[in-house]
């Protein structure tokens, strides 16, 4: 599941696991839809915005916690809420720009 409000940053995500093999995505792009899918889509893995509308992905995270790994995306700078996000349970975050090397590390630590 990748919950993230920019349609062009899914899709930056969505071709970086494509080249690695992955297959099966669903997308959403705000906090309240990604808890609904969450329970009706039951993921294996969340990449999880941290800003988005209606409940930013810390709220999200802390809803999740114990049903699916989460790994949060930030921007930047936002030190203090990848610590934050770390606190409440998150597996791991990826930092935009993304990496393409990072993106996989991060969700092999995760799904292995």
């Amino acid at each position: 599941l990748i919950a993230d409000d920019s349609a062009f940053m899914r899709k930056v995500l969505i071709d970086i696991l494509k080249a690695e093999g992955f297959t099966e995505f669903v997308e959403c792009a705000s906090g309240k839809e990604c808890i609904a899918k969450v329970d009706t889509e039951k993921p294996e893995l969340i990449l999880l915005d941290i800003i988005m509308p209606e409940l930013d992905g810390l709220e999200v995270l802390k809803q999740i916690v114990g049903k699916v790994p989460a790994i949060m995306i930030s921007a930047v700078g936002q030190d203090s809420m990848i610590a934050d996000a770390k606190a409440n349970g998150a597996n791991g975050y990826i930092v935009k720009p993304f990496d393409k090397k990072q993106v996989i590390a991060e969700i092999a630590k995760v799904l292995v």
